[in-house]
């Protein structure tokens, strides 16, 4: 199969060569830059465009470990464009047209250079199609460890953050462009593909399955997965939208994992009266049977939990956690990896939600705990600006939940429960930063509230309780 990438892009100069078409005021097409600029991993993502749809056209094999196929990408130039660059990890690259001309193309590393035959002009949208195919293969990442493809003794996972993606589809790999999602991966016959978004019918012919599906709200790089093995999927319908839900064969039917994930719809529609409507056209949740996945990861629409979460019995907390990204991180996603605390703190704080609502204790209970027993004096990190080394660490988290628990305090229940709608209403299906929350707390509760957030995310001394 080949897989066909459309591309509008827009990026930033280096000191190639410039490629000028002929006008009365003729552009100076220059070189998108090779990484989207973000502080903490420069190199991941791109410049010179914006991506609006990724369509993807693939076919695995386990017995070989084959991928190939081709991935159709349309996207915006944001400047006068020469060439372009995408992520892409250890696959070799067959073919590769822009608007139906076929262009040129270099790999390095994890980039792929794509030279089109002529300019694109900033604000032009344009296609590209890139035929692929190989070996894929996981990327060693110091923040979560190892992500990407794994190879598993029925089929194979990708999946992980801060990148994965470039391990199985070319990418601008960055959450600050995200974008439509279409994957169609065919397999042998009698394998599941569980992936983001709606699926549409499963078709087999000649020993193979073709698996679709489709998201239709933007989507951060990181978040799109796809599972591929042998699954009990559950489909079913809540609030009027697809819920699927799947586990490993390997995993006992009725035992923690599923008892967890089937409360997925209950879950959501709890966390939606505290943060206003779910953001997706689809829901629910895949448990896999694999212990190098030691995470559970808020996919879009879908998250994936790893064994180790149900290993001691039901963990609804972790269903909140990741069902809660959905608004915060995921419909509303970070612009900068500094700003994780973001996603993570308001998840810290719907698992405290949902112990206060089944009954096990109060959100205040939740966090006179944390601050009791936090590392005020061992932990090295800040929460606004952790590092791109402790981008996962406890300040992230537990500082980040109890940052989220002490502006309640700070402003008042009725502001803060209208700031938590205004933020995912506003931010919806877009990006945002701190200093965009920072804005809104104080233009809704009408205080000035920079010593707040110095104490709490900018400085390590502990804060006093609110």
């Amino acid at each position: 199969m080949v897989l066909a990438v459309a591309l509008v892009t827009a990026g930033c100069s280096d000191d190639s060569e410039p490629v000028t078409s002929p006008s009365s005021a003729a552009p100076v097409f220059t070189a998108g830059a090779d990484g989207a600029g973000d502080p903490y991993f420069p190199k991941y993502g791109n410049g010179g465009y914006d991506v609006a749809a990724y369509d993807l056209k693939l076919r695995f094999d386990p017995k070989t470990d084959q991928l190939s196929g081709t991935a159709t990408i349309t996207a915006t130039a944001t400047q006068d464009l020469s060439s372009f660059n995408l992520d892409l990890s250890k696959l070799a690259v067959s073919a590769v047209t822009v608007d139906g001309e076929k262009a040129a193309s270099t790999a390095s590393g994890a980039e792929l250079t794509v030279k089109p035959s002529g300019g694109i002009a900033r604000g032009r949208e344009f296609t590209t199609v890139i035929r692929y195919g190989g070996q894929p293969s996981r990327l060693a990442n110091s923040a979560l460890g190892d992500g990407g493809w794994l190879e598993t003794p029925t089929g194979a996972i990708a999946l992980g953050q801060p990148e994965s993606a470039s391990t199985w589809y070319p990418v601008n790999d960055h959450p600050s462009d995200k974008a439509t999602w279409r994957l169609e991966m065919t397999v042998p016959a009698g394998l599941e593909v569980l992936s983001n978004g709606v699926q549409s019918p499963a078709r087999t012919d000649g020993g193979w399955s073709t698996w679709t599906w489709s998201e239709s709200s933007p989507m951060a790089s990181y978040l799109s997965y796809v599972v591929i093995g042998q699954y009990r999927i559950a489909a079913s319908t809540h609030g009027g939208k697809p819920m699927i839900t799947a586990i490993a064969d390997s995993l006992p039917a009725d035992g923690p994992a599923a008892k967890s994930i089937a409360r997925t719809g209950e879950i959501t529609d709890f966390l939606a009266t505290k943060f206003g409507p779910y953001p997706f056209d689809a829901n629910g949740g895949v448990v896999v049977d694999e212990q190098r996945i030691g995470y559970a990861l808020e996919t879009q629409s879908r998250p994936v939990y790893g064994p180790a979460f149900f290993a001691a019995g039901d963990n609804e907390t972790v269903v909140a956690h990741e069902l809660a990204h959905q608004w915060f991180g995921d419909s509303v996603a970070l612009d900068r990896w500094q700003d994780i605390w973001l996603n993570e703190g308001f998840a810290t704080y719907a698992e405290w939600l949902w112990d206060e609502h089944e009954k096990v204790q109060t959100v205040e209970q939740s966090f006179d705990d944390v601050y009791d027993n936090y590392g005020w004096d061992q932990t090295p990190e800040t929460t606004g600006d952790p590092g791109a080394a402790r981008i996962f660490g406890d300040a992230v988290y537990q500082r980040g939940g109890m940052t989220v628990y002490a502006l309640r305090k700070t402003i008042g229940d009725a502001a803060f429960d209208k700031l938590l709608v205004a933020w995912t209403t506003q931010h919806r299906d877009g990006n945002a930063t701190t200093e965009d929350l920072i804005a809104l707390a104080e233009q809704i509760s009408g205080k000035q509230l920079d010593d707040f957030f110095r104490a709490w995310i900018y400085e390590k001394a502990k804060p006093p309780k609110p």
